[in-house]
């Protein structure tokens, strides 16, 4: 399974595959229909807490790396997103950030790259 990241202000492609949004709040200015998503997995987004004390700063990227798969490794959603996911050849995480380098999809994608490689 291949996981992709994608905008939420990026138009959907037929090569994305399974489509999850995996911010905690719905991207500003965009409408429902227009992610056709298969899902908006709030669960999985970072705590309100930690998304606030990162504030999309650069500088706390490392540090929000680690308390977010923290995080992660706490839940079972990562797994349960998975398994939803299903056979799926490739998942695209959707995520609304400008930054397109330091923001919890990246982490997530990581992460979820490492459950693969384990066997969920």
């Amino acid at each position: 399974m291949e996981i992709r990241l994608k905008r939420a202000y990026d138009p959907p492609s037929p090569s994305d595959g399974y489509r999850v949004l995996v911010d905690r709040l719905w991207p500003r200015g965009v409408k429902k229909e227009a992610l056709e998503l298969d899902e908006w997995c709030k669960e999985i987004a970072p705590s309100t807490e930690l998304r606030r004390r990162f504030h999309h700063d650069p500088e706390k990227f490392e540090e929000f790396t680690r308390e977010y798969t923290g995080e992660l490794a706490a839940s079972d959603e990562p797994r349960k997103l998975l398994e939803r996911a299903g056979n799926q050849q490739r998942i695209t995480l959707v995520y609304g950030a400008k930054d397109t380098e330091h923001n919890q999809a990246v982490v997530l994608k990581a992460y979820l790259e490492t459950l693969l490689k384990r066997g969920k």
